[in-house]
């Protein structure tokens, strides 16, 4: 569904993201890991367009998209959370949620209705005409997400939703995030830590100081020595050694 081939993105001679190269599959969940300053968000921010690359190519269901605007990359299919949550203060839930639900342009109704039905997906509807002063840390991932869902993706692009989440606050927002996928959304999630992505993912791609170290499968990932060495670190191979995937799932 969606190609990655040789970006790059360097800033005032930094390579943030060098020759990054990868693929999404339709309806997957797949997870780009690394330790902050890998270059996630930077790879992110070029796939949406908020940041134009210096040499590279992404193609979106087979037709390029690279260069394109934000919002013309939304209307394509492809929506985006973000790490620090994008919010409107002095605006409700259901209004903040409403911003997405604009995206494809109609009419406040149908905004309106749209926005009602992505809360209702997170569960979120008895929180509709709350502040977002008054959300928990939870509660406000969910806002973003539903303010994603109600651009009615094909593709969402999640940016460290997990974070700052207590352990039940991930379970829950994993849970949504497979419902998304069970309803035909397929799923990119960039993420720092990689516990609870080895139960949530079907892939995984490793990035370390721009650079892709790996791709495949959680299990296969996990047991990957460059990857260990990299980015797991000495105490990962002492609790988890070479285990199955299924035994990092249990």
């Amino acid at each position: 569904m969606l190609d990655v081939q040789g970006l790059r993105k360097s800033f005032d001679g930094f390579q943030a993201v060098s020759g990054v190269s990868f693929s999404v599959p339709r309806g997957s969940i797949s997870a780009i890991i690394g330790p902050n300053g890998a270059g996630k968000t930077t790879l992110f921010n070029v796939l949406n367009g908020f940041l134009l690359p210096e040499q590279g190519q992404v193609h979106w269901q087979g037709r390029p998209i690279t260069g394109l605007p934000p919002h013309a990359v939304c209307r394509r299919g492809i929506g985006r959370t973000f790490q620090v949550v994008r919010l409107f203060p002095h605006l409700t839930v259901l209004e903040n949620v409403m911003v997405g639900a604009f995206a494809h342009g109609g009419s406040p109704d149908r905004a309106r209705k749209s926005a009602a039905e992505a809360l209702a997906q997170v569960g979120l509807v008895d929180r509709s005409e709350a502040l977002p002063s008054g959300l928990t840390t939870l509660e406000l991932r969910l806002m973003e997400l539903a303010r994603c869902l109600a651009t009615s993706p094909t593709l969402m692009l999640l940016d460290e939703p997990l974070a700052g989440l207590s352990t039940d606050g991930v379970e829950v927002m994993a849970a949504m995030i497979r419902r998304a996928r069970a309803a035909g959304t397929t799923v990119a999630i960039i993420e720092h830590t990689i516990q609870a992505l080895v139960k949530l993912a079907d892939r995984l791609v490793v990035l370390d100081q721009g650079r892709r170290l790996a791709e495949g499968l959680p299990g296969e990932v996990t047991r990957d020595p460059v990857v260990i060495e990299a980015y797991l670190g000495k105490r990962w191979l002492a609790r988890h050694g070479t285990a199955h995937a299924e035994d990092l799932r249990a």
